[in-house]
């Protein structure tokens, strides 16, 4: 009996802790779940943070993620976050460069020399880069470029000199042909390249010469010019007669047929030159001097007074004033028709009476002008040299043409009667 009592007794002392254990469990569980929960809360809640950062980041470029990357290690350690940001920096800053440079003539060799294409290309621009670092400055080729440009008259400041008619050409004078009485002049005596006008010396030697203006001559590569590299439309391997050569020469200024001209003359070259210089000596022309018979060559020089001298004998050699007066010539080679003019415009001009004339110009000469002429009754020689423009040379020729005609008509009046 005692025995079943206890028995039973632990039973229910086993029951009551087995229940009160129980109550206490479930709070605690209850508690645990709610910490485990705040702490899952927790964790999620930077995560989320950081997702919704994400989303714009992503939304951005990739320029603009490096940044908010640095951004983020810049928070954990400065001393990263600044040696990031100078890297950064660096390769912002090459990047940059690439492409400013990338449409320079440099990146384009060195583009070309990596690649393999325009290797020459680089290779001479590589070149050019050296010549050009071992040469003078911009500035200084500017002004030397500038200083080759300017007429030999402009160098020795002729063209800054005065005179009563306000002439543009540096130098002028006008004598009359019968009486040799100067009636204009301004640096008649100063010697300067005279260009095409050489080609009156060349014309007056050859017709002094007597030869046969009917033998044909053939253009050669020889007559090329290779000096300035002026054009003309008398191929080679065109043949024309002497006579259409002293033609072309003496009208249009033909630089291949005067030059012709004195390659065919007996004796060649050298020795017409020789007899161009001797011929000038005949004549008193002691500032003239001529190296070949086109006035290519600016070494070919003389003054007003000496080319005045010129234009009066020529002028007695019929053939040399009919072919300088001509105003055009018709020539037939071969298949084509070529239509040349004169160079002189005053030709055509109903206004003027012109017995001789020649033009001339290089860059070192200027525009020039020699003519015979009649004016109010008188014959007349008028020389320009070193003239600026185009028309220059001609509005001088008829500025002073007037200024003569006032004159006589000046003389005329006070001339004494009786």
């Amino acid at each position: 009996m005692n025995f079943c009592v206890n028995r039973f007794q632990k039973a229910i002392r086993f029951a009551c802790a087995l229940a009160l254990s129980t109550a206490l469990a479930v709070p605690a569980s209850a508690a645990a779940a709610s910490d485990k929960n705040q702490a899952q809360k927790v964790k999620k809640a930077p995560s989320a943070q950081v997702a919704a950062k994400k989303k714009p980041v992503q939304a951005k470029s990739v320029a603009q993620k490096k940044p908010s990357r640095e951004k983020a290690v810049a928070a954990k350690t400065p001393a990263k976050a600044k040696l990031a940001k100078v890297q950064h920096n660096k390769k912002l800053a090459k990047i940059e460069s690439k492409q400013v440079n990338s449409g320079s003539r440099h990146a384009r060799a060195a583009a070309a020399k990596k690649t393999g294409r325009n290797s020459s290309l680089a290779k001479g621009e590589n070149i050019e880069n050296k010549v050009a670092s071992r040469s003078m400055p911009s500035a200084s080729l500017t002004r030397v470029a500038a200083v080759s440009r300017l007429s030999t008259g402009e160098r020795l400041g002729l063209r800054g000199s005065g005179d009563a008619l306000d002439l543009n050409s540096s130098v002028a004078l006008v004598i009359d042909q019968d009486t040799n009485e100067v009636l204009f002049s301004k640096n008649d005596s100063a010697v300067l390249p005279i260009a095409s006008l050489t080609k009156l010396m060349t014309g007056l030697v050859i017709a002094d010469a007597n030869l046969s203006m009917d033998e044909p001559i053939t253009i050669t590569q020889d007559d090329v010019d290779t000096y300035k590299g002026s054009s003309s439309r008398l191929a080679v391997g065109s043949t024309l007669t002497r006579g259409e050569m002293m033609h072309l020469a003496l009208m249009s200024s033909e630089n291949r047929a005067a030059h012709a001209l004195g390659r065919t003359f007996p004796g060649g070259m050298r020795h017409f030159v020789g007899l161009m210089n001797s011929k000038a000596r005949e004549l008193g022309m002691h500032d003239t001097r001529y190296v070949e018979p086109t006035g290519l060559m600016s070494q070919n020089q003389s003054s007003a007074r000496d080319l005045a001298t010129l234009v009066s004998v020529a002028y007695e050699r019929p053939i040399l004033r009919d072919l300088s007066t001509s105003p055009s010539h018709q020539l037939a080679l071969g298949h084509r028709t070529l239509q040349y003019n004169n160079s002189n415009r005053l030709i055509r001009s109903p206004e003027w009476d012109i017995g001789l004339q020649k033009t001339g110009y290089i860059s070192e000469a200027g525009r020039c002008l020699v003519m015979q002429a009649k004016v109010a009754g008188r014959k007349v020689i008028m020389v320009f040299l070193d003239s600026a423009g185009k028309l220059n040379r001609v509005q001088d020729a008829e500025r002073v043409r007037r200024w003569v005609e006032a004159q006589t008509i000046k003389a005329a009046f006070i001339r004494p009667q009786g």
